[in-house]
């Protein structure tokens, strides 16, 4: 089963609008045959394990406990955690087990996460291999991927950017062969 990352705030709870597209989000990707990896804990990254396992799926958290001693472990809804001694490690780990990466709305980390994610597409030509594809949800993407995009002179159509979790799937689903 292909795995799609999926990035987001970790600030949004139950009721927010926002968490409800994270959810949504989740059950879509299992309802597509997907399983989804997220960073593991509150938020976003609950919201979509919470809608992938209510869906059935498959759901990693890949955590960071020594950079969040704080927080207990994982979320509820997670078949399988994976942890990871750093955040840059988390995210190249989310990536490379995954077919696509989904960045919902977020604060900085999650715009490290889109980079990163950007970043190993654009890189990933060099070698001949195709790019996985990204996938930025959100008004807040719209702004600054373009931007980025000028300011830094690369490429942009690595990044699709779209305005609901419903076109997300659809472009990862239409865009990962062999589920």
């Amino acid at each position: 089963m292909n795995v799609v990352a999926v990035f987001g705030a970790s600030s949004p709870v139950p009721g927010d609008p926002v968490y409800d597209e994270g959810v949504r989000c989740g059950r879509l990707l299992a309802e597509a045959g997907f399983a989804v990896a997220t960073g593991g804990y509150a938020g976003l990254m609950e919201a979509v394990s919470l809608g992938a396992a209510e869906a059935g799926g498959r759901v990693i958290g890949v955590t960071v406990p020594d950079v969040f001693p704080d927080r207990p472990g994982g979320n509820a809804h997670l078949t399988e955690e994976t942890r990871t001694a750093s955040l840059l490690e988390r995210i190249h780990e989310m990536v490379d087990l995954s077919v696509a990466s989904i960045a919902l709305p977020g604060s900085l980390g999650t715009a490290t996460e889109l980079l990163v994610a950007w970043n190993l597409a654009y890189v990933v030509r060099f070698t001949g291999e195709i790019p996985k594809p990204v996938i930025a949800v959100g008004k807040q993407w719209r702004h600054l991927v373009p931007l980025l995009t000028e300011e830094l002179r690369t490429d942009g159509s690595l990044v699709s950017v779209v305005d609901t979790v419903d076109e997300a799937v659809q472009i990862v689903s239409a865009l990962s062969p062999g589920r």
